[in-house]
């Protein structure tokens, strides 16, 4: 096992605090025409099963 020389310790160390941050990529107004569209499906979708689910449990 070696040990690391002090230069190269604190080259390593300032490379973790100064490491570039990930950005996200700004969304097109096609992506957010979709994702817009793929959660207002989700939401429906939940709220017709609650339905069923509701009237299932309501006596006939």
């Amino acid at each position: 096992m070696t040990r690391d020389h002090p230069a190269s310790w604190a080259l390593r160390e300032a490379n973790k605090a100064f490491k570039p941050v990930e950005t996200k990529k700004p969304m097109t107004d096609y992506a957010k025409a979709q994702q817009s569209h793929q959660d207002n499906r989700e939401r429906l979708k939940a709220e017709r099963l609650a339905r069923e689910a509701q009237q299932e449990h309501l006596p006939r």
